[in-house]
């Protein structure tokens, strides 16, 4: 069979199809739609209801109901006026303006207080340890004894402070750069100082060199002997120090009283850097 027969075929058969569709669509139904009753339904319910003489049918029974409706106008019964009285204040509660009024300043003043308390909180001096208390990092032995084997600095962080071992032959120099910070030279006196971690120039934590045996600065390249008098760099004084106390052997740094570092130019140990710096200088005094 040849293509073109094929083809032929199957237009003939496409076209009886087609034929077979549209004379089925063509007829008409006696079913007028979803829900539609027939003709012969029709006029059976008539005949039906035509044969049992049942009651009016629902145009007569709507007739009948609108003749007999009345039409005419009742009058209202009459009510006595109710005389006005002003709301009683407290029935009637706030209003919206006085509710955001009073709920403002309420918080505005949960608020204040609040932020008073917190930075009164800051500020007072703990009396239970810590920071800002007096703390006892240990007894005075063995602090020499570690600041000797951790190579000249002992870091402790309760107290955030860098414990050195000052030298005896120093104290005479000492008692005059050092005379009015008595808690200070008394701790020298005990052969130990206590220097506040922070770099006096701009607040950086300033770590040891163990190589210089210095301390420098990171940020700004600040530089001070091993008992924080500034060598250099631009910090405008030298580290700031605690004082220092001791009982019954043990020691006890006074960290809610800081005391300014030395000036620029004191150097009562005159120790200058013993191998290379860890970084370099910021400049001269």
């Amino acid at each position: 069979m040849t293509p073109a027969t094929t083809i032929i075929i199957a237009v003939a058969v496409l076209v009886v199809a087609a034929a077979i569709v549209l004379v089925t669509s063509a007829r008409r139904s006696d079913v007028r739609g979803a829900g539609a009753l027939s003709r012969e339904t029709v006029k059976r319910d008539k005949a039906i209801k035509a044969e049992s003489g049942a009651g009016p049918s629902g145009a007569a029974y709507e007739s009948a109901e609108k003749t007999a409706r009345s039409t005419a106008l009742e009058k209202a019964s009459e009510v006595a006026p109710v005389a006005w009285q002003a709301p009683d204040e407290e029935t009637l509660g706030v209003s919206r303006r006085q509710f955001f009024n009073r709920a403002t300043v309420s918080m505005m003043t949960a608020s204040l207080g609040a932020f008073g308390v917190a930075v009164v909180a800051f500020l007072w001096p703990r009396a239970g340890g810590g920071f800002g208390s007096k703390v006892t990092v240990g007894r005075l032995d063995d602090l020499l004894v570690q600041i000797r084997s951790e190579k000249g600095f002992v870091y402790k962080p309760e107290a955030r402070t860098w414990l050195t071992a000052y030298p005896t032959d120093a104290l005479p120099k000492a008692r005059k750069a050092y005379s009015n910070q008595p808690s200070v030279l008394a701790g020298m006196e005990a052969g130990l100082v206590a220097l506040y971690q922070k770099c006096p120039h701009l607040g950086c934590r300033v770590p040891e060199c163990k190589s210089s045996q210095w301390f420098e600065c990171p940020c700004h390249g600040s530089q001070y002997n091993r008992v924080g008098e500034k060598k250099a760099g631009p910090a405008p004084r030298g580290m700031d120090r605690f004082g220092v106390s001791v009982s019954n052997g043990n020691v006890v740094v006074d960290t809610g009283a800081v005391f300014n570092g030395p000036a620029i130019g004191v150097n009562t140990t005159g120790q200058e850097a013993e191998g290379p710096h860890c970084i370099t200088g910021g400049g001269g005094h």
